[in-house]
């Protein structure tokens, strides 16, 4: 593959200390350097953190970051859009995670790329931007015991709104938000594709519509417009998502816009009081004291790697995990936060006993379906490579735009609900309320998602004929799954078990959902394009085993570090500070009591965004 165009200038990877240092490995850091605040990961939820933080002139702050920088070999797999899907799994970018066999999988098991690299999952997911329902969020202040979680309380974080907000209360010099939406990359027309009133324009995080529209657009929205069962929605973003929307995406131009980029190089290269160490992984935090009985972790042990020599440095105010799903809870139980039992048998002393540290994940599981088409325009060429890709790439070099400035997913997404009277809900309805979705077609109701060419995350790419897709997610899942040691090195991975379709309310949403998307694609403005089934499922018991051969997790781990108000109940309390310890907050995807229907980026973006208000809060 040829490398890509540079469109963002390289900086050199060590500034002079009139700015920020940027540090490649450990040893590099100045001894006794010590910072007020110490951040454990550089992903959406830390990147964000470490940006709003350093506006304080007088604070200083060191973020720490396992993977590597994001600039550099191969960057253009994180850079262009399309070819996300070339990130990972197994590359430079991503930690290699991998399940233990899931029984409803066939006994697979599954990958489980992470992102290992400024921006984590930011700089290497398919950049779907979707704020989810006002409901998932709601539930999360009820179960927090934090009425700042509601999505009244926390939307001005996503975008300026009027009346002036209660966040005022909170910080009152806040004057920019998260979202700034831009033209989408082909220029064109965009007024009837979302509501512009709902989304911001003078924060760092760029968004935009589809910037390369395609043939199947306009198929879809005939579908809204003749079936009420896929009804148009003007914008997903709007806190009810139930409907076919245009897909935004955080793409600027022809670039992708990730944490790394949005929020933490900028602050790192303008500011003197954030220094960024990457290439260096934390293997435990490190008790510094006790207030009365309760243990103080400011202390944060790492190193280059499982040779390496160990280093420690201590933060004055707060220790901040934002190592996300797998690698806060990982970090915790090595430092001995924990459930007792666990930790014993690896000769882990306990400092804290917690039982929930590790414990109800739940994640979003996915199955693809195709149709073969009568098309000779479909993306398909281009995904297989060849002549096909070069000609794109070498149109993306000349002029930043065509196929690869745009997201590689979808133009369209949809998400729906199950009927009232489904039998699926005999025993009651999972989801958070009315405005959250059960399921996702990028396309919707569990979860699809439309592609004009073959998408997959698992079976092998035809080499010839042209396609149609749609990916069935089931959003509001129900299976629980649990993050545990392997191991006391803490450079052995953790051993994951999401426990994918393991409930029978996941598995009937999933054949619902497939069922729905066979309605769709069977719909009449699709007569004249759709000519077969790629896979034919007729019975639940076809769908069922087509579901054991080829689902596979989305990759939205949640909830394995979750808020609860009640140290019983929970690992960290409403302001995501971790029960029973001082000096240490945990702020990624981890704290979320529950997994936002849908994709997760955002959620945790605009929490990162209020943490750093709640600590600014603490620390006056």
């Amino acid at each position: 593959m040829q490398l890509a165009k540079a469109f963002l200038p390289l900086f050199p990877l060590l500034t002079s200390k009139a700015l920020a240092a940027i540090y490649s490995d450990p040893s590099q850091l100045p001894t006794g350097q010590t910072y007020d605040f110490i951040i454990v990961g550089a992903g959406a939820g830390g990147s964000v953190v470490a940006n709003r933080l350093s506006e304080n002139p007088s604070w200083n702050i060191l973020v720490i970051e396992a993977g590597r920088f994001n600039e550099g070999f191969q960057d253009e797999l994180i850079k262009i859009p399309f070819i996300a899907s070339k990130a990972s799994p197994e590359t430079c970018f991503t930690w290699n995670y991998t399940t233990v066999p899931q029984a409803a999988l066939n006994n697979r098991k599954i990958p489980f790329p992470e992102g290992y690299v400024l921006g984590g999952g930011s700089s290497i997911n398919f950049m779907v931007y979707t704020r989810c329902s006002k409901d998932d969020y709601d539930a999360f202040a009820r179960m927090a015991g934090d009425d700042g979680w509601s999505w009244d309380r926390i939307l001005p974080y996503a975008y300026k709104v009027d009346p002036p907000s209660p966040l005022a209360s909170i910080h009152p010099l806040r004057l920019q938000q998260s979202e700034n939406h831009v033209p989408p990359n082909d220029g064109h027309n965009e007024a009837c594709e979302y509501i512009p009133e709902l989304h911001g324009t003078n924060g760092p995080l760029l968004t935009s519509l589809p910037g390369f529209l395609t043939e199947i657009d306009d198929l879809v929205l005939d579908v809204t417009e003749q079936d009420p069962e896929f009804p148009y929605n003007p914008d997903y973003n709007s806190g009810d998502p139930i409907g076919i929307s245009w897909m935004h995406s955080t793409i600027g131009g022809p670039l992708r816009s990730s944490s790394a980029t949005a929020y933490l190089m900028p602050a790192v290269r303008s500011r003197s009081n954030i220094d960024l160490l990457y290439n260096a992984q934390v293997t435990r935090l490190i008790q510094s004291g006790r207030v009365g009985t309760v243990p103080v972790f400011r202390g944060v042990e790492f190193a280059h790697n499982s040779s390496s020599p160990r280093y420690t440095v201590t933060a004055r105010k707060e220790v901040i995990l934002s190592a996300g799903s797998f690698g806060t809870p990982h970090i915790l139980l090595l430092s001995g936060i924990g459930p007792k039992h666990e930790l014993a048998k690896f000769n882990i002393t306990t400092i804290v006993d917690n039982p929930h540290v590790g414990k109800n994940m739940l994640d979003h599981p996915v199955v693809p379906l195709q149709w073969t088409v009568n098309s000779n325009n479909t993306f398909d060429p281009i995904i297989r490579g060849g002549e096909a890709y070069d000609e794109a790439l070498r149109e993306y070099h000349a002029t930043g735009k065509g196929r690869l400035a745009g997201n590689g997913v979808s133009n369209h997404m949809g998400f729906f609900r199950l009927p009232n009277d489904s039998p699926i809900l005999a025993d009651g309805d999972p989801s958070t309320g009315k405005t959250t979705p059960h399921y996702e077609i990028a396309f919707a109701a569990s979860g699809l998602l439309l592609a004009n060419g073959f998408f997959t995350t698992t079976q092998p790419i035809p080499q010839n004929g042209s396609y149609m897709s749609v990916i069935n997610v089931v959003v509001t899942s129900t299976s629980q799954g649990s993050i545990t040691l392997a191991s006391k090195d803490p450079f052995v991975l953790p051993v994951i078990d999401p426990k994918l379709l393991d409930t029978e309310f996941d598995k009937q949403t999933m054949i619902h959902s497939v069922r729905a998307s066979q309605r769709f694609a069977a719909s009449a403005p699709f007569k004249d394009y759709i000519t077969g089934n790629y896979t034919t499922l007729i019975t639940d018991e076809d769908i069922l085993n087509h579901m054991a051969q080829w689902s596979t997790s989305i990759k939205h781990p949640f909830s394995t570090a979750r808020a609860d108000p009640d140290p019983k109940n929970g690992v960290v309390d409403g302001k995501l500070l971790v029960h029973n310890v001082r000096g240490l907050r945990i702020v990624d995807a981890s704290v979320w009591p529950i997994i936002p229907a849908g994709h997760p980026m955002v959620p945790i973006y605009v929490t990162a965004e209020r943490a750093a208000d709640v600590i600014k809060a603490a620390w006056p």
